[in-house]
């Protein structure tokens, strides 16, 4: 696909702002990615936008992850269950997802955020047990979870790290923290997943996520400087967090409901 010099800028700077959140979220840059590609770079075929933004967020959180593993803020064994249940069913939803109209997959997707988003302002400032990890006991629900994110994150493209961060929140009560961290082994496990099924069907621009990847490096160094300053206030990260969420859904809706600009 041809996009004009703008573009590609406008990709630079989207993926900055993806990298921050991502950084400071674990999740929510990689939720942006593709209403930034479809919305505000202007890529015409969701699903394309959806196969590059799985790239860009792999690869972001690949970097991002090197900062909260060496401020010890990874629980790694959490992360390897998690993560290898969710490649499983990255590659399931990723296989459903490219047979549904793009269009119903945009509006489903904010759907999804809304939901995710109310659920973390019931969390409100519940800081969790520093020292929760997985064992035999709470096994049985990190696969669970992570298995039906892994199909979540597949089927719309994603990182998934906004549905990895609460999942290991509830599955092992770690704090938010430790699960932005632990949430980017993940990101990184689903968004190959994803990007691999839908390169093989030629639904990558990889010159658009190699300028995504560029702005998103420099965010995310940013991102997790914040996120870290902010841990130490109350319940801030995870109503940030929300809002985030809830904001972007509500603009898709209207995005969905006025059509193209």
């Amino acid at each position: 696909m041809y996009l004009e010099l703008f573009q590609y800028e406008l990709g630079a700077l989207s993926g900055g702002l993806v990298g921050f959140t991502l950084g400071m979220f674990g999740g929510g840059g990689s939720i942006l990615a593709v209403p930034l590609m479809v919305y505000v770079v202007g890529v015409p075929n969701p699903h394309l936008a959806i196969g590059t933004s799985a790239v860009a967020v792999a690869a972001s959180a690949l970097g991002n992850l090197v900062g909260y593993a060496r401020f010890g803020n990874v629980k790694w064994r959490c992360a390897a269950i998690y993560s290898s249940a969710g490649v499983i069913g990255a590659f399931i939803g990723s296989t459903i997802g490219k047979m549904v109209s793009g269009q119903h997959l945009l509006i489903l997707f904010a759907l999804l955020m809304l939901i995710v988003g109310a659920l973390m302002f019931r969390r409100g400032g519940n800081d969790g047990n520093p020292g929760a990890q997985c064992s035999r006991e709470n096994a049985p629900a990190v696969v669970t979870f992570g298995g039906l994110t892994g199909i979540f994150s597949g089927f719309f493209g994603i990182g998934g790290g906004f549905l990895i961060v609460p999942g290991l929140i509830a599955a092992t009560g770690m704090p938010i923290l430790f699960a932005i961290g632990s949430s980017l082994v993940a990101v990184a496990a689903f968004g190959l997943t994803t990007a691999l099924n839908y390169a093989i069907a030629g639904l990558v621009d990889w010159a658009l996520a190699g300028v995504f990847i560029g702005g998103g490096v420099i965010g995310g160094l940013v991102g997790s400087l914040v996120a870290r300053r902010l841990a130490v206030r109350k319940g801030t990260l995870n109503t940030f967090f929300a809002i985030l969420l809830v904001m972007v859904a509500g603009y898709m809706f209207y995005r969905a409901l006025v059509g193209p600009l």
